[in-house]
């Protein structure tokens, strides 16, 4: 099993289980002297120099004892008695015989002896984790090794900013440039190269300001003057000599339109000093990228990338830490406790404040939107910030509805839409030239990728073949059968090849590179010319094949980068391999506590499919599915979770105690699961009078409006605890589970209003977000059953902005509802009846078949019975028990059931609208029911009709107001003598 060690920071080593546990500080030293030896043999006696400062008794014994400790945990397969073949006894002495890719001090320097790219510098940079060998800092013989660690860092920070300059990216390398030459301000090249990226950014002013900095710096540290590299730049900045400034950008050809529009954008961004969005589409092969990277080169600004890679296998939002790390910014730290919605939204502003600080105007790109997640698609929709031209890029046939949805929200931002069709016939000739323009133009639609490809074809073999698609394939398979393994291999690893899981196929790449599938990137750094050229090498392997290749690659990628959880998940998935599913699962625990809980569920979804079904694994499940609105699939879960707890009490409650999903309906979705639950958590006998109040909430919760006095008993037993516990998420549950017992009897909207106002309160000042949701839900029905409409609406709103902050999806099934119900209430009848139906569509698909369970019917009955019109809706009459519809119910039978009874469950809610305290459906004033049954009952009805008018008038329905009038004048006229 291939081990790596990490020294560019305190001493770690990996193997494809995860980190090795080293033994002690001396086994350490010992380990540390050994890797600083860089494979030469270190003599017992220096071992023994680097561990004690004074000779001891038994210090040679104590060493070989320390190599065998050692030697158990770094070969730990190895057979009893076979010879070691990593620290290996060597003479004198003992030698380690890594191979150079297994450090990562050795695979830094071996890329700085070519010529690497800014990708990979990028890459090595990131590989520092503080100071090397930080734990030996003050040991003798690790001072000259760490010297020139350090050394070959700052070279590596000053080659990186030289290859910016290189790219046109100058105001790109000036933060970090900046950075160095105050660490370090007798680094005269580090100087030089600041001096060059502040002129080519537009700042001359600045750049000989840096250059009198250095010289006095200079000066007063060393008595010296600027070497001549140094003085020749500042004569150059001060002629303006052409040799400073940047490389000419490439001809594109047929975008200049597409060029100007952006660069109008661009514009308005630096002048405004404001945020503007571009959105640039086309088939696959159009030039979105080639667009942009050409804009990019001729505008200059602080430019940074972020690539969303085709496939799973990176960390969410992935693309965002690639922009963060090119503009310098640190990835803000995830929050580590609170509510998950809250955290996440929390990190989602702090990215967009990092960002915010860089100096502007800035350039930032999201390519192959197509392909990104959840957490890099919100993020796009959080980013607002000034001086700041964001183009993102997409495939017009692969959109997702993820990224429909967020093309929706987006729409807010007013966004620049650049659409690349095919080229002109013109521009193709501009590519291949003029005597093979007009067939290549018909063959390929204009689309670049295309024309560029079939220009190949017809060189290569005089014809072109049917299918522009084709040609791909047909070129790829030209090339030697060893060539085209190791593209295969390539093409599953991804866009970028990675050399070090491909092994020594320098010559097949070059083949490859001169064939024109590949690009050099760099030394040793190769990348698909074009995603089609992956697609096709990719999707023409056998499944077997591709198999075989994802755990070659899994393989490799554990040996070299064991901490890449989610790329090994990936990689071991698409193998089949059982290693696949422990990867997915630490992969979605680690996606859960980065608060993404979209790219959770997708790794849960894996790792159950392949892996065995445990308790841990299905609540997960459940989790991430309730959080991402699933809930439906939350309850199955759950289930099933409760199942495999069995007997055993402690996992049972940790089933029942994993998550609360707030409850705003009193008609569970799955009464039998919910006794079921509220059986299992009356047989729970915890310690913890948390636990207890927790469990007892959740008794409630689940009885809601079946359970009588033992989920009444239980709601106020959880209230009592949580409220000596000091716990306000406790509270918050506990409230919601009095709540859920708050419909015994008809009239208690206003303790209703009572507990939503103290929800709101608490969690608005604790960050509960889910339950200040619950809380303004609440009070947006309360409000609506007193017929306080102004109120309702402000919490309707409260609650939509909340859930559209939080991405918390079924809020505005809800808000959909009440605003349905408050068109029901003022009119139009179509308008209001239109708006039910499509408030009935979004809960169908909701998983809350509890709330769905005959509504619409019921809703569209009550709107014309409450308009005065003849309904023929066949609906269902709702059960007769203590819920959201108990006065409705009861105004719907006041014609025709026991009057006394009816008369007398209504009365304490005279002063309220029937059924309007669902937020979903009324049937008008209870007043008005109260007064027909006053009537039948032979009793005064007058005052009744008149507090129904009271209440129409409040609620502002004229139409409820004019019925209970004439009621009003009929009664007065049958009562007067």
């Amino acid at each position: 099993m291939t081990i790596s060690f990490s020294v560019l920071g305190p001493l770690t080593a990996h193997d494809a289980r995860g980190p090795v546990a080293l033994p002690g500080p001396r086994h350490r030293a010992v380990l540390a002297r050994l890797l600083v030896a860089r494979g030469q043999v270190v003599s017992t006696d220096a071992l023994v120099d680097a561990l004690w400062t004074e000779p001891k008794a038994g210090a040679v014994g104590a060493v070989q004892t320390f190599v065998g400790a050692l030697r158990r945990s770094l070969e730990p397969d190895r057979p009893p008695r076979t010879p070691a073949k990593l620290l290996v006894t060597a003479g004198p002495g003992y030698a380690l015989r890594a191979e150079p890719e297994q450090v990562d001090a050795w695979r830094f320097e071996a890329l700085l002896r070519g010529t690497p790219s800014v990708a990979q510098l990028d890459e090595a940079l990131g590989w520092w984790r503080g100071e090397p060998y930080a734990e030996f800092a003050d040991e003798p013989w690790a001072r000259a090794e760490r010297a020139r660690l350090d050394e070959l860092r700052l070279l590596a920070l000053e080659r990186r900013a030289a290859g910016l300059l290189d790219l046109g990216r100058a105001a790109e390398a000036v933060p970090d440039l900046e950075s160095l030459v105050d660490a370090h301000p007798l680094r005269e090249e580090a100087w030089r190269l600041l001096a060059l990226a502040l002129y080519r950014a537009g700042r001359q002013g600045d750049a000989l300001a840096a250059l009198r900095r250095a010289r006095a710096g200079l000066a007063a540290e060393l008595g010296v003057d600027p070497g001549p590299a140094l003085r020749q730049v500042e004569q150059d900045i001060l002629a303006q000599a052409p040799q400073l400034a940047p490389a000419v950008p490439r001809r594109l050809a047929g975008r200049d339109a597409e060029l100007a529009r952006l660069a109008e954008v661009a514009a308005e961004v630096a002048e405004r000093k404001r945020f503007r969005l571009a959105l640039v589409s086309g088939e696959a092969g159009a030039g979105k990228t080639a667009l942009v990277e050409e804009f990019a080169a001729r505008l200059g600004w602080t430019t940074a990338w972020g690539v969303n890679p085709d496939g799973a296998g990176v960390p969410p939002a992935w693309p965002w830490t690639r922009i963060l790390a090119a503009l310098g910014e640190a990835v803000p730290p995830r929050p580590t406790v609170g509510d998950p919605a809250v955290a996440r939204f929390e990190w989602h502003q702090a990215v967009a404040a990092r960002i915010a600080q860089v100096p502007g105007p800035l350039l930032l790109v999201l390519d192959d939107l197509h392909w990104a997640g959840e957490e890099t698609l919100a993020l796009l929709t959080s980013i607002s910030a000034e001086s700041v031209l964001l183009v993102a890029t997409y495939r017009t046939t692969e959109v997702s509805p993820e990224l429909t949805a967020a093309l929706g929200r987006l729409a807010r931002a007013d966004p620049v839409r650049l659409y690349l069709s095919g080229l002109s016939v013109e521009a193709v000739a501009e590519l291949v030239g003029a005597e093979s323009a007009e067939v290549i133009h018909r063959r390929s639609g204009g689309n670049p990728f295309f024309v560029k490809e079939l220009a190949r074809a017809l060189d290569a073999e005089g014809d072109l073949p049917d299918g522009a698609r084709d040609v791909v394939r047909n070129r790829i398979a030209a090339l030697p059968e060893h060539v085209r393994t190791v593209l295969g291999k390539a093409a599953v690893i991804g866009a970028d090849v990675d050399l070090g899981l491909l092994g020594d196929v320098l010559d097949e790449l070059e083949t490859a590179v001169q064939a024109g599938f590949l690009t050099e990137s760099g030394p040793r750094a190769f990348r698909f010319a074009h995603s089609l050229v992956r697609d096709a090498v990719y999707d023409d392997l056998s499944l077997a094949r591709r198999a075989q290749l994802h755990r070659e690659v899994g393989e490799a990628l554990a040996s070299r980068r064991p901490t890449e959880i989610s790329l090994l998940a990936h990689h071991f998935l698409l193998a089949g391999d059982d290693r696949g599913a422990a990867y997915a699962q630490a992969a979605a625990e680690g996606a859960e506590r980065d608060f993404a809980p979209h790219e959770a569920l997708r790794l849960w979804q894996a790792a159950l499919a392949q892996g065995p079904r445990t308790v841990e694994l299905l609540m997960g499940l459940a989790r991430t599915s309730a959080f991402t609105g699933s809930l439906a699939a939350a309850r199955r879960y759950r289930a099933e979770a409760l199942d495999l707890a069995g007997d055993d009490s402690a996992l049972t409650i940790r089933v029942l105690t994993a998550f609360d999903v707030p409850g705003i309906w009193t008609e569970n979705d799955d009464p039998a699961l919910a006794r079921r639950i509220a059986d299992a958590a009356e047989h729970a006998h915890p310690t913890d009078p948390l636990v207890r109040a927790r469990l007892l909430a959740t008794i409630a919760l689940e009885l809601r409006n079946e359970g009588g006095q033992r989920a009444h008993d239980a709601a106020v037993e959880a209230e009592k605890l949580a409220r000596s516990s000091g716990d306000p998420a406790l509270l918050a549950l506990a409230l919601n589970a009095r709540w859920t017992q708050t419909f015994t009897r008809a009239g208690l909207a206003p303790e209703r209003a009572q507990i939503g106002e103290e929800l709101v309160e608490l969690a608005a000042r604790h960050q509960l977000v889910t339950f200040e949701v619950l809380g303004h839900l609440v009070l947006m029905q309360a409000r609506s059953a007193l017929a306080d409409f102004t109120a309702a609406d402000a919490h309707a709103t409260a609650a939509d902005r909340l859930g559209e902050q939080y991405d918390l999806p079924l809020v505005s099934v809800f808000t959909d509802w009440y605003r349905a119900l408050r068109l029901a209430v003022t009119g139009p009848v179509a308008a209001a009846e239109a708006a039910y139906r499509s408030a009935a569509a979004r809960l169908s698909g909701s998983g809350m078949s509890g709330v769905d369970r005959g509504l619409l019917p019921l809703a569209l009955h009550c709107l014309y019975r409450q308009h005065g019109r003849d309904s023929t809706v066949d609906f269902a009459l709702p059960p007769d028990r203590p819920d959201l519809l108990l006065e409705l119910r009861a105004c719907l039978t006041a014609s025709t059931g026991d009057a006394r009874e009816l008369y007398a469950r209504l009365a304490p809610a005279e002063n309220e609208l029937a059924g309007a305290g669902s937020g979903l459906v009324t049937l008008g004033p209870v007043a008005y029911y109260l007064g027909e049954l006053a009537v039948r009952l032979g009793q005064p009805a007058g005052e009744h009709y008149r507090k129904a008018v009271e209440v129409a008038r409040r609620a502002g329905a004229g139409h409820w107001a004019e019925a209970a009038l004439s009621r009003l004048r009929t009664t007065c006229r049958r009562d007067s003598p």
